[in-house]
């Protein structure tokens, strides 16, 4: 386990240079706004057509890798709405059970790329990578669609399509697919040119969660950051291994789902938050608490599943 922990150190400590770079003077506060929308719109859906477009799928089971990635989404997504009702009566309202509900769904895909190449190197990337790109459409139509429904806006079916079609990074995931399976030949020098951009989103983006946490929130977290992050880290790891196993996932294919999982929530889920009336600040609270309990738990998940996979 000391060996998976040192293993992930290091992106890690890329999300706590992202909390220190945000609160240095020299740096203007102006640089991340754009800096997340610039990771939103050209970096990520970048190294997601990379990956993608570049996989060899005949080499994995993706079948039951797809399969069992998207059940474990619908089962935790229904286990989550099975907590509204009693939720409710204990007195969280629609915008802050939006917030649980995101959080302890979406999942930090650069953390998990990250950790997944540090790890397993090519391969474990496009494991990440096939689990994204079947997660990410049915991801977003449940977690906008629990944004309208409860969050006590206007609901409305446009916004759900055009939200999801609008998606820089279903739009990124699709293309890439596409072009893998038609095997349209992309000229070379505009994929390097698409290349040299994918290179530099993990890294930035890990620097980007770090500059989005904070760390007060970590210090008294509430009972909803706790039941979010309860779910998130231990539950959600613990439904996609079970499922996966019961398809006879197994190997680094088991591991890589199970990280999926385990990473904390997605930064991005803030701005749906602030833009649809969730709880914004529960989200953030959530995802610091979050990615600060995922030094101990990710290891934990990874050495656990590890076991499970070898044997």
């Amino acid at each position: 386990m000391l060996m998976i922990f040192e293993s992930i150190l290091p992106i890690f400590l890329l999300v706590l240079l992202g909390t220190l770079l945000k609160r240095w003077p020299l740096i203007s506060d102006s640089l991340w706004g754009g800096l997340e929308q610039f990771g939103f719109y050209v970096l990520f859906p970048a190294l997601l057509f990379e990956t993608l477009a570049k996989a060899d799928f005949s080499t994995m089971d993706t079948g039951a890798v797809g399969t069992s990635a998207v059940l474990s989404v619908g089962l935790m997504s229904a286990l989550v709405l099975g907590l509204w009702r009693p939720l409710h009566r204990l007195g969280v309202e629609g915008p802050a059970f939006t917030s649980i509900f995101q959080t302890a769904t979406r999942w930090n895909a650069f953390m998990a790329l990250a950790i997944a190449e540090k790890l397993f190197g090519q391969p474990g990337l496009t494991l990440v990578a096939v689990v994204m790109a079947v997660n990410i459409i049915p991801l977003n139509v449940i977690n906008v669609g629990v944004m309208i429904w409860f969050s006590g806006g206007r609901r409305s079916f446009m916004d759900l399509v055009v939200r999801i079609v609008s998606n820089p990074i279903i739009l990124g995931a699709g293309l890439g697919v596409l072009v893998n399976v038609s095997g349209v030949t992309v000229y070379d020098p505009l994929m390097t040119a698409v290349d040299l951009v994918a290179r530099s989103s993990l890294g930035l983006g890990l620097i980007m969660v770090g500059a989005g946490l904070r760390i007060m929130d970590a210090l008294r977290p509430r009972a909803n950051v706790l039941l979010a992050t309860a779910l998130k880290l231990l539950v959600f790891p613990t439904v996609t291994t079970g499922i996966a196993m019961l398809f006879d996932v197994h190997g680094d294919a088991l591991t890589m789902l199970a990280l999926s999982a385990a990473v904390p929530t997605a930064m991005n889920g803030y701005l749906l938050a602030k833009q649809m009336g969730g709880d914004a600040p529960l989200y953030a609270a959530a995802a610091t608490v979050q990615t600060v309990a995922a030094v101990i738990t990710i290891p934990l998940v990874l050495y656990l599943v590890g076991q499970l996979a070898a044997g």
